[in-house]
């Protein structure tokens, strides 16, 4: 074979690494709480089912036994209880009626919102991340710049302190 021969050949030839399919990153079990906490009002915004009911649903789901199921339950259960006060926080920060959000975008408030009044153990900016990434995750093209500016002011308003530095 000549050097031409074997340069062509070569050069049609792939390698075998950058055939292979990357693999996903390991999620952590808070990320899946509230992937699944996500999941779960979104289910409870359009359909108003019982959590009960809500929960057994999300049961039967790959990964749930790998969530943290404590965060989980507080941020789905939290998140109904106190989804009026959660919409009057969000209210002053958003430029629709809350029933007018998409419900995806509205869970991802409701969870970040949720999370910047009672999860003080986690800071406010993992917390706006994680419902900007959920939003980037399952809601539409933008909404995750929408989730991001009004979780941003929340902060401002939630956790002064913390948010000024």
């Amino acid at each position: 074979m000549t050097e031409a021969e074997d340069a062509a050949g070569s050069a049609t030839t792939k390698p075998a690494a950058k055939t292979a399919a990357k693999k996903a990153p390991v999620k952590s079990a808070r990320r899946r709480s509230r992937e699944l906490a996500l999941q779960g009002l979104y289910q409870w915004l359009l359909s108003a089912d019982s959590p009960e009911s809500i929960v057994a649903h999300l049961a039967e789901q790959d990964g749930f036994g790998k969530s943290d199921r404590t965060h989980f339950d507080a941020l789905l259960h939290g998140g109904i209880e106190q989804a009026a006060a959660l919409d009057a926080v969000l209210a002053r920060h958003v430029d629709r009626k809350t029933t007018q959000l998409s419900p995806v975008e509205h869970a991802a408030l409701m969870i970040g919102c949720y999370e910047l009044m009672h999860c003080l153990d986690v800071p406010y900016r993992v917390v706006i991340n994680e419902s900007v990434e959920l939003t980037k995750s399952f809601g539409g093209t933008d909404g995750h710049k929408y989730v991001n500016g009004v979780l941003d002011r929340c902060a401002a308003e939630l956790r002064p302190n913390e948010a000024r530095r």
